[in-house]
């Protein structure tokens, strides 16, 4: 090396998260250390899937050197082991990039989440990816040789980290020659980490691990040397891993194992996948799919920047990473790969959004995942119901947005739905339309729900004290798309879905003559007394009536048929958009001791009156204007009571 390139070496500080992650990964992952293999073949296989692609139109990118593989050394005098990819390489600036900072989205939410539990966080930050940084795990110093494709030998670029001493938490860069494209990256083990400068151990690292990647996998072949009486290593290089595309593969001749390694590796996760589906599809379009549904929802999973979708492969040809148009928005927590036979192997982003041979793939890629994700909904066995209640908290907001956006598939969405109800005491105990209407009473041709804010506002309604007494299931829906939800589902399976909290108390066959009587008689009886309330509250309600639809409370507020939800208009206010201006009905227990006494009150008519509403409006979950005046009018009517001036 030059002087010049010597003196170009520049030393540079760790992104903080970086230095964070590093030490969660030192201390968290250590009991499952044999993953860095796993990840850096991975990386080194996304290179070579890279330099293909960009091949397509600049072949030169080759530089005489076509046959991409993965090659694994190792030195035990030494105590290295070394991988190298004849891939896409990287430039200085990239190295700093990619190696120095991390521009993952969802990064400030990774690191909230973490508690300082180890077995926990190992579990976080598998989700979070764990990539090149895995080397750490068993090396207290790595260094990295790399040089992009197309660039000249001398634009080579060597990165370099030790973690101890005192250049702990810092890298050096520095420019240098190297003759081939790609990178290199060479672990200087750990005390304690002898056992993996085996070739042996490696080979079964990499069978267990990576046997699915695409390019050969490349090591040394050993002999063993009778007069030493131990294995030495030959010039010779044998191919370790099967090699081939593992979805291109019959899935008898698939193990379950095998399934989830691949996972790992195109999902980047730590964790197995709760489920997954593979097939190939023949006749007017051919393609290839296999499809994973994770155990655990990504960090970015709510960024609507953060890249999500599958990997697309023509003729098993690497395209891109995250190709989003293969499915929904809805599926954007699916992982997997698509591999079509009928594209073509320059396809850009912009060709896909006009490709009717990419709409017939998403629609037949979004029907086998939602199949998927029936037959677990709907299977007997224990194993599969827990999969699919794990599936549910994780993903099943996500899930919900479907019915909104997928119309050919709405029937099918709101089916895989599941809401809390009544019948219930926590949130996770949920119920399917499908069972809902299962276990309707008798006579009951409406499905009713109730929106709130929280799963314990929705319970405790007020609007649900009637329902109660007749024993009327209602679905607790607290979750904010679920009023996205509500606004696009008015039925299912003919039965419409009915607010307890919108226009007049309708329970059609369910409804009680006797009741029914008794209201139309209330409502004579306390005529004057709505007209004067509705008076006294003036501008804050559109009107006030008698009501049924409580047995315990004094009051309620009610949405007007046509109107805004008063929850929905909550939501909208709160994410600073505007919402329609609509007056709340005011309905009141003709039963209750509040009521009865207003009846005959004059003195503090007024002030009964607005404390009645401020009541139901805050049961309801909304917020007062003047808190003070209310908290106010309490103490006089109390003062008042109790005879005291």
């Amino acid at each position: 090396m030059s002087e010049a390139k010597a003196a170009s070496a520049q030393t540079l500080n760790f992104q903080a998260e970086v230095k964070q992650l590093l030490h969660l990964m030192i201390h968290s992952l250590y009991s499952n250390r044999e993953i860095f293999l796993r990840e850096l073949v991975s990386n080194a296989s996304d290179a070579c899937d890279k330099l293909r692609f960009e091949a397509l139109d600049t072949p030169a990118l080759y530089e005489s050197d076509s046959e991409l593989k993965i090659r694994i050394d190792f030195d035990s005098s030494a105590r290295t082991i070394t991988i190298a990819d004849n891939g896409i390489g990287m430039s200085r600036d990239e190295a700093i990039a990619h190696l120095g900072t991390i521009a993952k989205s969802g990064t400030k939410e990774f690191f909230g989440k973490l508690t300082g539990d180890q077995k926990k966080d190992a579990h976080l930050i598998g989700q979070f990816g764990v990539g090149f940084y895995s080397a750490f795990i068993v090396a207290d110093k790595v260094t990295v040789l790399s040089r992009r494709a197309g660039l000249d030998a001398a634009e080579g670029v060597k990165w370099e980290c030790a973690m101890t001493g005192e250049s702990a938490g810092e890298y050096s860069v520095q420019a240098v020659d190297k003759a081939s494209r790609g990178t290199e990256i060479t672990l200087h083990l750990r005390e304690g980490q002898e056992d993996l400068l085996s070739g042996w151990k490696l080979k079964s690292l990499i069978r267990k691990y990576s046997d699915h990647i695409v390019q050969p996998i490349v090591m040394r072949k050993e002999e063993w040397d009778e007069e030493k009486k131990e294995q030495v290593l030959r010039d010779e290089y044998e191919t370790i891993n099967q090699a081939n595309a593992l979805w291109t593969r019959s899935r008898n001749d698939i193990s379950d194992d095998e399934y989830k390694a691949f996972y790992k590796h195109v999902g980047h996760d730590y964790d197995e996948p709760l489920a997954w589906t593979h097939s190939r599809v023949e006749g007017r379009h051919e393609y290839t799919q296999l499809l994973y549904v994770p155990a655990h929802a990504p960090f970015d999973m709510w960024d609507r920047n953060a890249k999500h979708g599958v990997k697309l492969y023509v003729k098993r040809v690497f395209i891109m990473d995250d190709a989003e148009k293969l499915l929904p928005a809805y599926l954007r927590f699916v992982r997997g790969v698509v591999d079509s036979a009928d594209l073509p192997l320059n396809v850009s982003r912009e060709i896909l959004q006009e490709s009717k041979d990419i709409d017939t793939i998403r629609a037949g890629c979004t029907k086998k995942i939602l199949g998927l994700l029936e037959d677990l909904a709907t299977s007997e066995e224990a194993g599969d119901k827990e999969k699919y209640a794990t599936f549910w908290k994780e993903f099943g907001k996500v899930l919900k947005e479907g019915v909104g956006e997928d119309f050919a598939n709405k029937d099918k969405v709101a089916g895989l739905l599941r809401f809390a109800s009544t019948k219930a005491d926590t949130p996770e105990e949920t119920v399917s339309l499908a069972d809902y209407i299962s276990r309707m009473k008798e006579g009951q041709d409406k499905i009713y729900y109730v929106t709130a804010e929280t799963f314990n506002a929705a319970k405790n309604s007020p609007h649900l004290e009637i329902f109660r007494k007749k024993g009327i299931e209602v679905l607790l829906l607290s979750d904010r798309v679920d009023e996205w939800v509500i606004g696009n589902l008015p039925e299912f399976d003919g039965k419409p879905l009915v607010s307890v909290a919108k226009g007049g108390l309708d329970l059609g066959a369910l409804e009680d003559e006797a009741e029914k009587k008794e209201a139309e008689k209330a409502a004579d009886d306390y005529k004057e007394l709505l007209e004067k309330m509705k008076a006294s509250l003036g501008e804050r309600v559109k009107d006030v009536k008698v009501t049924l639809r409580l047995t315990d409370s004094p009051a309620c507020l009610v949405a007007d048929e046509h109107d805004m939800g008063m929850n929905l208009a909550r939501i909208l206010k709160a994410a600073g958009q505007s919402a329609p201006v609509s007056k709340p009905i005011l309905e009141i227990n003709p039963n209750h001791p509040a009521v009865l006494r207003l009846k005959y009150e004059d003195k503090n008519f007024d002030d009964w009156a607005q404390v009645l509403f401020d009541q139901a409006l805050l049961a309801e979950g909304g917020t007062l204007d003047d808190p003070a005046t209310f908290v106010k009018r309490i103490n006089q009517l109390m003062l008042a009571m109790s005879g005291t001036n």
